[in-house]
């Protein structure tokens, strides 16, 4: 791989892709149109005290040096279309595809987009980074584990070692992970329960897991949801899971707020269609209620019409 592009510059685009642009030793930058580029070409990041600058670059600049071999997504739900469109150009029948984002879909949609042996699967996990502006703060860095579905084809096997390898280089934090749905989906129940939870009743993470608390309650319910959908679509997960995930935030800093937490916070759109909205669209094809997801959709949508503006 000589061309990595990073589509991206949230939590994990900075410390996931930023390790990538510190000790990538070929090509590597931040692909962004022409008006974010101009605005955000001469920022500087605080990450954990540090202070860091990375390349930034459009398309058009980023070509100059080839299409991309690897290319990380890192970015919000909602935005998904638009990065693909941006990054369309830089696709060839090489590139590889890393997403980052959470969920269970963004990794179908890419496939979709560009071809399913493009696509390595990705979860992130561990981490309790929380961004202010140009500053980002964590305890915990976390790790990206990256995988490739039971009877992937060979080709898809290769580029997973070749990422992986990349990966080892340039220090990024990783586990190649066999059983990559299980995982994902682990995550993905973990996220529809904390992230949201933690959104609606604007909160962090030892106010979503207190035992017993409304919102605990409402976590464990709408993750019990997810593994009932996810049962159906056949991924084994169930109470042991559910255990396993609260025990990581558990390991988390307590005042810490998930991705939609820190939406509510700076009045953004959430990733809520990517979580409530999945699991709903999974409960009607599988004739299976979920009332907790049905509820918090529609106090997420509440709340996003409050921002005003």
């Amino acid at each position: 791989m000589k061309n990595v592009a990073i589509v991206g510059m949230g939590a994990l685009g900075l410390l996931f892709g930023g390790e990538i642009a510190e000790n990538f030793k070929g090509h590597t930058a931040f692909v962004m149109d022409g008006e974010r580029a101009a605005r955000h070409r001469n920022d500087s990041y605080i990450i954990n005290g540090r202070s860091v600058s990375y390349p930034i670059e459009t398309p058009e600049e980023f070509l100059k040096s080839g299409k991309a071999d690897l290319i990380l997504v890192g970015v919000k739900f909602p935005a998904l279309g638009e990065a693909l469109d941006l990054i369309a150009p830089l696709v060839y029948e090489d590139t590889t595809f890393v997403s980052m984002m959470n969920g269970i879909s963004s990794e179908r949609i890419i496939g979709e987009r560009f071809g399913v042996d493009k696509v390595l699967y990705t979860v992130s996990q561990g981490m309790d980074a929380q961004r202010n502006g140009t500053e980002i703060i964590y305890s915990k860095h976390g790790e990206l584990f990256i995988g490739i579905p039971q009877g992937s084809s060979k080709e898809l096997k290769a580029r997973l070692d070749e990422a992986a390898s990349l990966f080892d280089e340039c220090k990024v934090p990783h586990t190649v992970e066999p059983e990559i749905m299980y995982r994902l989906w682990s995550k993905f129940m973990l996220n529809v329960g904390i992230n949201q939870v933690c959104m609606v009743f604007d909160t962090g993470y030892a106010g979503a897991t207190k035992p017993q608390s409304e919102a605990y309650v409402m976590t464990v319910a709408a993750m019990r949801e997810v593994a009932a959908v996810g049962r159906a679509e056949g991924i084994n997960i169930g109470e042991k899971e559910i255990n396993q995930y609260l025990d990581i935030i558990a390991s988390l800093d307590p005042n810490a707020t998930p991705s939609m937490g820190q939406d509510r916070q700076h009045k953004r759109l959430s990733e809520v269609d990517m979580f409530a909205g999945e699991v709903i669209e999974l409960g009607k094809k599988h004739g299976i209620k979920v009332p907790a997801n049905e509820y918090l959709l529609k106090r997420v949508r509440e709340i996003e019409s409050e921002y005003g503006g």
